[in-house]
C-alpha cells in the first residue's frame, strides 16, 4: 500500500523532517483552516497535526484515515473517542521538550520572583537616575531558594521541572488529583499544595476533568504572594478568574505561556492585562530549535513504527 502523508500545519515546525523509508506520497500545507480540513484529509490514510481540530463527524468522512501522528504532546485537538471506535491509530509525541519547556517554566519564575519587569518599568521612568542612593528599593525580591514549588501534574515534563526546582534550593510538593479520595505516596494533597505553595506550575493534560482546573476557589486558597505558572493548555485556568486575582492582588503574579483560544483572533482580556506581575508569551515555551528537531524526528520514528505494524507512543 502506497501511504498518502498529509501534514496539515507545516508551517507550525521549524526543523528538518526526514522523509519516510516505504513508498508514499508526501503533502504539506502551511496551514489548514477548519473549512479546508475535509478535502485536504480526503483521501489520505495518514494525517499530521500539530494543532489543527480533527472532530469525529470530519474524520468520519475519510474513511482511508489509519493514523493520525500528532506532532504535539497535547491531543486535546482529536476526537480520541472516535479514533479508538474506528480503529484509529492515534500516536502523539513524547518528551521532546523535557528541557526547553522547563528552561521557559524558570524564565518564568525568576522574573516574577525577583520582578524583573517591574525593575525594567522603574528604570525606564527615570527612578534609579532620582535615586539619593547606589540602588534602587521600590519593589520586593522574593528568592527562589527556600521557597515552595507545587506541580500539578508529574508527567516527563513535571518531573523535569522538579529537577531544576531542587537544585534552586526549592521545597517541591507534587499534587494528588483534585478531589481525590486518598493521597498517593510521595503526593500532597490538591488543596494542600495550593495553600502552601509560593509557585504554582502546571503541568497536566486538558481533559474535560481538568477544564478550569483553577478558578475563583482555587485563587483563594493560594497565599496572596504566590505565582501561578501555565506552559501546558489555557483552559486549565479560568481567564476570568485569573484576572480578577491578578487585578485585586489576591495572588501576586502569573506567568501564562497559553490562552483558552489560540491564536488570540478575537481578543482576550489578558492581553491587554498591563502589570508587572503578568508575563504572557505567545505558546512557544515547547519551540526551543533543539526540541523541534527531536520531535520532527520523533514524528517520523511514529509513522514508520505504525507502517512496520509496531505503532509506538499510541493514545488511542
Amino acid at each position: 500500500m502506497k501511504h498518502k502523508i498529509v501534514f496539515l500545519d507545516r508551517k507550525s515546525i521549524i526543523a528538518d523532517i526526514r522523509a519516510p523509508g516505504f513508498d508514499h506520497l508526501w503533502v504539506d500545507h502551511g496551514k489548514t483552516a477548519p473549512d479546508e480540513v475535509l478535502a485536504r484529509i480526503a483521501d489520505a490514510s495518514i494525517i499530521i497535526s500539530n494543532k489543527v481540530r480533527l472532530p469525529g463527524e470530519i474524520l468520519a468522512q475519510a474513511p482511508g484515515v489509519k493514523m493520525i501522528a500528532v506532532c504535539a504532546t497535547g491531543t486535546d485537538n482529536v476526537d480520541l473517542a472516535y479514533c479508538k471506535a474506528n480503529g484509529v491509530v492515534v500516536s502523539n509525541i513524547r518528551g521532546y521538550a523535557v528541557h526547553t519547556l522547563p528552561e521557559h517554566v524558570f524564565m518564568l519564575i525568576l522574573a516574577l520572583r525577583r520582578n524583573l519587569l517591574g525593575w525594567r518599568e522603574d528604570v525606564r521612568a527615570g527612578l534609579w537616575q532620582q535615586a539619593d542612593q547606589f540602588c534602587l528599593f521600590t519593589r520586593p525580591i522574593s528568592d527562589i531558594h527556600g521557597s515552595t514549588l507545587g506541580l500539578i501534574g508529574l508527567g516527563v515534563l513535571g518531573q523535569s521541572v522538579r529537577r531544576i526546582a531542587e537544585a534552586f534550593g526549592m521545597k517541591v510538593l507534587v499534587a494528588e488529583h483534585k478531589h481525590a479520595a486518598s493521597v498517593r505516596d510521595g503526593h500532597t494533597a490538591f488543596d494542600t499544595v495550593l495553600r502552601e505553595a509560593d509557585v504554582i506550575s502546571l503541568h497536566t493534560p486538558l481533559t474535560p476533568e481538568t477544564r478550569h482546573l483553577i478558578s475563583s476557589r482555587e485563587f483563594g486558597l493560594m497565599k496572596q504572594t504566590a505565582i501561578l505558572i501555565n506552559t501546558a493548555r489555557g483552559n486549565l485556568v479560568d481567564e476570568a478568574a485569573l484576572l480578577e486575582a491578578l487585578k485585586s492582588k489576591r495572588i501576586a503574579g502569573a506567568g501564562f505561556d497559553v490562552l483558552s483560544v489560540e491564536p488570540p483572533r478575537e481578543g482576550n482580556p489578558l492581553l491587554d492585562l498591563d502589570l508587572p506581575n503578568f508575563i504572557l508569551t505567545p505558546h512557544v515555551a515547547w519551540g526551543g530549535r533543539a526540541a523541534m528537531q527531536i520531535m520532527a524526528d520523533q514524528l517520523i520514528d511514529n509513522i514508520e513504527a505504525f507502517v512496520a505494524g509496531t505503532p509506538r507512543n499510541v493514545v488511542a
